[in-house]
């Protein structure tokens, strides 16, 4: 499998409301070398997480020990910029595996899907709920169920439905790449291939 199964995420989270965060944001050009899915989260925000000499900046919420979790809650607008495939990759790299956002440029969402990062498109309103209560206590937990496609707020006993691309939806279930996919549908390939005259 390309990367682990996405079932139902129990998890604390990280917020970031900042709106309009792009890709070069999210993993400055610069640290573009590799051409693995592998060391990415080391540089994630890397320009707003350490200062030019770098030293942490104590103000940025990956620094700050309060915050942690799988979950990144983002404003909105978020991935927009360059169609670079790293931004996904650093995401999940640092250990997030959902970013929460009231809207998506589309194809960071595309790229988060392929490598096991479920993005979650939200309501304005009920992000601020997220917001409000993450605010209220870093601790809550948001549940992610990506089989019924809700995302809840238990503390709070309050829920949203999400939508997702089917086929995008079954890879993410079953941990598949876009290969992993296919490779998965090979005796149905070649037992078609072989019943189809030409």
């Amino acid at each position: 499998m390309a990367y682990d199964k996405f079932t139902i995420l129990t998890s604390t989270c990280v917020p970031l409301p900042i709106e309009n965060v792009d890709t070069d944001q999210i993993i400055p050009a610069r640290f573009l070398k590799a051409i693995e899915r592998k060391g990415f989260g080391d540089n994630l925000f890397r320009d707003w997480k350490f200062n030019s000499d770098n030293t942490p900046k104590k103000d940025f919420v990956l620094n700050n020990p309060t915050y942690k979790g799988k979950i990144l809650v983002g404003g909105k607008n978020f991935g927009s910029g360059s169609s670079r495939e790293h931004a996904a990759w650093s995401i999940y790299d640092y250990g997030f595996r959902c970013v929460i956002s009231s809207f998506f440029a589309d194809i960071f969402s595309a790229n988060c899907l392929n490598i096991g990062v479920l993005p979650v498109r939200v309501s304005e309103e009920f992000l601020n709920v997220i917001f409000e209560s993450i605010y209220n206590n870093p601790t809550v937990e948001l549940f992610v169920d990506l089989p019924n496609q809700v995302v809840r707020i238990p503390e709070l006993n309050l829920s949203e439905s999400f939508n997702i691309n089917d086929y995008k939806k079954n890879n993410m279930l079953n941990g598949y790449d876009d290969i992993d996919y296919l490779i998965n549908m090979k005796k149905s390939i070649t037992d078609f291939a072989n019943t189809t005259p030409l």
